[in-house]
């Protein structure tokens, strides 16, 4: 195989700039903005982010899970608490995630202190889902070594039958996650890597903005 030469592969980004004026006071309102813009291009997943975690002493790790649902209490996304990330959340319950809608040359960085939902809001997305996601919610122990896929393939049977006829109710091994906004970035692509990027920090009643070097 040809090892491609990546210390040469770079584009260069032309299609915007983000000013002050342009980002406002108000983070929330300039991300639903930015989000809008992602759902009119019709990008793939708008709504996938990257999620950092990290054990108590400092080994982290990183995977794409989906945003569920934002406000002025911060991000929400669902997973099973006995997952990797669950077991890094309960031990150290702080994380980042960032969102790339690379079309749009934009990114967004987002830190904060990470809450479990209450069981009503778990509840109520879980119930939203594709009986096939909730199925496979059930018989997945996330993140756990299995011996084979016909044993995934047979727990998922097991779960069907268990559940025949009725409604699938929600494992207390799994729910949602809220990531509180202490920090968000904004960042747009521009010429010779002299990149736009607005940062907010919550004080008490409000926002601090500032711009960051690229």
């Amino acid at each position: 195989m040809e090892t491609p030469d990546l210390a040469r592969m770079r584009e260069d980004y032309a299609r915007a700039g983000l000013d002050e004026t342009d980002a406002g006071d108000d983070p929330l309102a300039l991300f639903g903005r930015w989000l809008d813009d992602a759902l009119t291009a019709r990008l793939y997943e708008p709504n996938a982010m990257a999620l950092a975690t990290a054990t108590h002493d400092g080994r982290p790790s990183v995977r794409i899970v989906l945003l569920k649902g934002i406000d002025e209490r911060g991000l929400t996304f669902f997973t099973g608490y006995e997952s990797r990330k669950g077991f890094e959340l309960a031990e150290n319950p702080r994380a980042a995630a960032t969102m790339l809608w690379h079309p749009l040359q934009r990114q967004v960085r987002i830190e904060g202190a990470v809450s479990l939902l209450d069981e009503a809001e778990s509840d109520a997305y879980f119930a939203s889902r594709p009986r096939g996601s909730q199925i496979g919610a059930v018989a997945s122990p996330q993140s756990q070594p299995i011996a084979s896929r016909a044993v995934l393939d047979e727990r998922v049977a097991e779960a069907e039958r268990t559940f025949e006829g009725r409604d699938v109710e929600r494992p207390q091994v799994w729910g949602g996650y809220r990531v509180s906004i202490e920090s968000i970035e904004f960042w747009q692509g521009r010429l010779g890597r002299l990149h736009d990027r607005i940062r907010f920090t919550e004080v008490p009643g409000g926002w601090v903005r500032e711009r960051l070097a690229p």
